[in-house]
């Protein structure tokens, strides 16, 4: 888990404050989470971890861990805004609808948390964060780890992805308010 003292509870949206962004990448066994700090154009990470739940937990009581750890690192890091990463398929229904329960019950500790949400696909993030839409999972690690300057790529694969999520966000966030702010523009 890398982390940098200081960060936490540092939020802002003006030119120049420290915006917090929390990434998530959601699951039911394991939810990796990430807050990533941006202060102008420069990147760095406070935290990157995963929340994990026992395999033979009953559901309920896995979503119910999901959301009070969830809670639990919302309320220490004070994060601006959440991104998360839709579910895009899945090998089966019985995952999709699982993983689909996960993400309602994080939706919801974000939501809880005064968060605003926004969701990217997986091909969203990569794209943003490699340049490369079909970027595989080794490529999107060792961009997170270039972009915010990590000695290591974030473990587990969950950690990582949350990052590239959080990243993700925000560098597509001042794209989009200079569209709205320019709705003719380029058109």
């Amino acid at each position: 888990m890398e982390s940098s003292a200081g960060l936490a509870g540092a939020s802002g949206q003006a030119s120049g404050a420290t915006r917090l962004t929390l990434g998530i990448d959601p699951g039911t066994a394991i939810v990796g989470y990430s807050v990533v700090a941006s202060r102008g154009s420069s990147l760095s990470m406070v935290v990157c971890d995963v929340i994990t739940t026992p395999a033979g937990m009953p559901l309920a009581q896995r979503l119910q861990q999901i959301y009070q750890r969830l809670g639990e690192v919302i309320a220490a890091y004070q994060p601006t805004d959440a991104a998360m990463e839709e579910l895009f398929f899945a090998k089966n229904a019985r995952t999709a609808l699982t993983v689909g329960h996960a993400r309602g019950v994080i939706m919801l500790a974000l939501a809880n948390g005064g968060l605003s949400i926004a969701e990217y696909t997986p091909r969203q993030v990569k794209q943003a964060v490699t340049g490369y839409g079909s970027a595989d999972k080794m490529q999107v690690g060792e961009m997170v780890r270039i972009l915010l300057n990590l000695r290591a790529v974030p473990r587990p694969d969950d950690a990582a992805d949350a990052a590239a999520v959080a990243i993700c966000h925000l560098n597509t966030v001042p794209i989009l308010r200079e569209r709205s702010a320019n709705p003719w523009e380029g058109r």
